[in-house]
């Protein structure tokens, strides 16, 4: 007899509670899981965290004044005192790298989250009322989608910016208060205003959709049979589920929203000096950069290096929370 047909037939064990605590897995701890093993998606992640740190406590880290000026280090190459050289002014790159990085994530997320407001509500009470609510949301969403988004972000910069600081310099003349002189500012609330009104109708219509496709659960049924308020079925029942493709959009909308405020400063009606951005970088170096590439290359690296890890990171939380995707 064959070793083979001697052994005996190997039975496998199921562990009922093992089975359990599969069954019982959420959605969220699913995602996780397979979020881990997409390591394009966690190295996104690794960035996207960095990023974010370095925008928290870089300017306090920075080795000099991002406005400091010494022009006896002027285009000075890399050094231990300037690690990433220095620019025209004999500033140091990387001070002002560290600043930009502060202008950028604060583009990012006050954009995403003015958006994100906007869109949500919009999104959610459109789909819930229907009717002509529906139909006059979606035509404003459609015709903010219609219009092509840089040239009307460059339209909102460009003709507000002027009347608003004719209209301070009128205030500070009839008020003498001196902050309404401090006008730096303006540059931070037009890009966010004017990055929010492209983005909100993607998340609206994202947000709407979700709602049609909630509205037909029995929960949701089951909750207005017992009268509750459309605000209650809302807030309460329709957002919680319609999460999971929101968080993609979301993170989807901070690198979009990176991308934007670099390519406004950099045609010169973004953020302006002296505040840092790494758009404005660029614009300052592009005529020297056959010279001295070390100028430019700093900020168009750092800049492509945070849209891929925002895609990567987006990309990786659309396949960990869509189960369809996975066997």
């Amino acid at each position: 007899m064959s070793a083979e047909t001697a052994s005996p037939k190997r039975s496998r064990v199921i562990d009922d509670k093992s089975l359990s605590l599969e069954y019982h897995r959420s959605l969220w701890q699913d995602g996780a899981r397979r979020f881990r093993r997409n390591w394009l998606a966690v190295g996104g992640l690794f960035v996207v965290i960095a990023f974010l740190i370095l925008a928290l406590v870089g300017p306090h880290i920075a080795p000099y004044d991002f406005l400091e000026q010494n022009i006896a280090n002027a285009f000075g190459g890399f050094t231990v005192e300037h690690p990433l050289g220095a620019d025209d002014l004999g500033r140091d790159v990387l001070s002002r790298m560290l600043h930009g990085a502060r202008t950028a994530a604060l583009v990012a997320f006050s954009t995403t989250a003015i958006s994100l407001v906007i869109g949500v509500l919009l999104g959610t009470w459109s789909g819930i009322r229907g009717g002509r609510t529906d139909q006059f949301l979606m035509w404003i969403s459609d015709l903010i989608q219609a219009m092509p988004g840089l040239l009307l972000v460059i339209l909102i910069n460009t003709t507000l910016r002027r009347p608003i600081i004719n209209w301070f310099d009128q205030l500070y003349e009839q008020t003498k208060n001196p902050f309404y002189l401090n006008t730096l500012w303006l540059d931070y609330v037009l890009v966010f205003s004017a990055l929010a009104l492209i983005a909100w109708p993607g998340l609206a219509r994202l947000i709407r959709g979700q709602v049609l496709s909630i509205n037909e659960e029995d929960y949701v049924l089951a909750a207005r049979a017992l009268g509750a308020s459309e605000w209650h079925i809302m807030l309460r029942h329709v957002i919680p589920n319609a999460l999971g493709p929101l968080v993609v959009a979301v993170t989807a909308s901070m690198g979009g929203a990176v991308t934007f405020e670099a390519t406004l400063s950099f045609l010169g009606i973004g953020v302006q000096p002296p505040n840092a951005s790494w758009g404005s970088m660029l614009n300052e170096s592009l005529r020297l950069w056959q010279v001295f590439p070390h100028l430019v290359l700093s900020p168009a690296v750092t800049i492509g290096v945070i849209t891929v890890a925002f895609v990567f990171l987006g990309d990786g939380l659309n396949d960990a929370l869509d189960p369809r995707r996975n066997s």
